[in-house]
């Protein structure tokens, strides 16, 4: 019988196996598909026995506790053999948290938490503190956490890691916003969807504090009825209705509790969008309220850089202007994309359908889509929302027959957007895996008609 088994050998689990030994428990890892080859590694020279292409149910369901990588549905057997059992399943971050003595700021989102993480971690690297990158990017928490130099850790935490998550305790939480996303995992119910987002307060005592938007509505809805442990901020566009954290025309706002007033012009933003004024006012309260100092903020807003698959111009071909938007894997994300760009698009989209109501995307379309390019193996449900407004509608499984159609339906002056609404497991290995295959797709073809241009800003 093992102390804990691990099932998942991915970044996360691999790190939890190395904290379980480095803690002297009975560690098991399984992987139902192979390991990659620098995890066997690890694990092996620590002396932690682990299986690949499948499962020992007689060993797993014998564990005293289970870790399970988020990317494993609750409705799969196993789970339900183990839940049925009466054995606990947590999440890599909550049997991290066991181990630390750091303060943690956990963002969470339908839509914006990666650039908010980065950004908030950027700014409090640049304020000095001792901190670390941990949860959905950067190395798993539980790999840090066993020689431990970090006094805070800002954590990017899924809705799927957050359904793992017992004593887990965020002093800092942030809900960027909540749009229907993984519906498929939560038995297509939103509520359920919107539960899972709110457990990010769950833990937090008088002291701590919980950003989120003041004009997304499905967070104001559930607010009225929800408990919130700690200090609410709100932040928004109307400094009327949030008077603490806003954006004016000019300028950024922070009016926190025993601070003093401070703003910080737009124009130092390197962030463009309204989304990302949001994002912006999060990330910044949320180093404001950890202690740093205003003037570090501004010189480290300078010099953030975002991660790539975000609206990402790679280059521009015979004036038309080609967009990395991997990343958007919903509806609402889409929409954003939309607004940032005024001139025709040839969007790209498809994939995983994930429950997605498309009728939202509908007037962004009709004003601004010239073309539909459908990447994915089931288009059936794109193709019959969009065909009675789009005159034209291609499909394609192929990056590189994508962008052949995409030059054949572009002129210049137009913008080529992949920005999917959808998961990408049916093509690619996940977004960034597609991001990069069309940016390598769309530079070999500048490359080949040999009239490449600098980025589109």
């Amino acid at each position: 019988m093992f102390d804990l088994v691990i099932l998942g050998a991915g970044e996360s689990g691999t790190g939890a196996a190395l904290l379980a030994k480095a803690r002297g428990l009975r560690v098991f890892v399984s992987d139902k598909g192979s390991i990659a080859e620098a995890n066997r590694k690890e694990m092996e020279s620590a002396g932690i026995p682990f299986e690949e292409n499948g499962h020992s149910e007689e060993v797993i369901l014998r564990a005293a506790e289970v870790v399970k990588s988020p990317g494993i549905p609750e409705n799969l057997l196993l789970i339900q053999q183990i839940r049925a059992k009466g054995i606990p399943v947590i999440d890599e971050l909550e049997f991290a948290f066991r181990y630390s003595r750091a303060k943690f700021i956990g963002i969470t989102g339908s839509n914006g938490k990666t650039t908010t993480t980065l950004l908030c971690h950027h700014l409090m690297q640049q304020c000095g503190f001792r901190v670390a990158l941990a949860g959905n990017v950067g190395k798993s928490l539980a790999r840090q956490v066993i020689n431990e130099s970090a006094d805070w850790y800002v954590v990017e935490i899924s809705s799927f890691q957050l359904d793992g998550l017992k004593d887990f305790r965020n002093h800092i939480a942030i809900l960027t916003n909540i749009t229907p996303d993984h519906l498929d995992r939560y038995e297509y119910k939103f509520e359920n969807y919107i539960r899972s987002k709110f457990r990010i307060i769950q833990n937090q005592n008088q002291a701590d504090y919980f950003i989120t938007s003041g004009e997304d509505p499905v967070t104001s809805q559930e607010l009225i009825s929800a408990k919130v442990p700690g200090k609410l901020l709100k932040a928004g566009l109307n400094q009327l209705s949030t008077p603490e954290l806003y954006a004016s025309n000019s300028a950024l706002h922070f009016r926190l509790a025993g601070q003093t007033p401070w703003q910080l012009p737009l124009a130092e933003l390197p962030l463009s969008g309204t989304h990302n004024q949001m994002n912006s006012l999060m990330a910044i309260a949320a180093v404001l309220l950890a202690g740093g100092m205003p003037e570090a903020i501004r010189e480290g807003v300078k010099s953030f850089r975002n991660a790539p698959h975000r609206c990402e111009t790679i280059a521009a071909i015979k004036g038309i202007r080609f967009v990395n938007d991997s990343k958007a894997t919903n509806v609402d994300s889409v929409k954003y994309a939309f607004s940032a760009f005024e001139k025709p698009i040839v969007w790209i989209a498809g994939g995983v359908d994930k429950g997605n109501d498309y009728s939202e995307l509908d007037q962004a379309v009709k004003e601004k889509v010239k073309a539909l390019i459908c990447l994915g193996r089931d288009n059936e449900k794109l193709q019959k929302h969009f065909s009675p407004m789009l005159p034209i509608i291609r499909e394609t499984t192929s990056v590189e027959e994508l962008i052949s159609m995409a030059l054949e339906l572009a002129e210049a002056g137009d913008t080529v957007l992949l920005s999917p609404a959808c998961a990408s497991f049916d093509l690619f290995r996940n977004y960034e895996d597609r991001g990069e295959q069309f940016r390598a797709a769309v530079m070999e073809a500048a490359k080949r008609l040999s009239n490449i241009n600098q980025p589109v800003q």
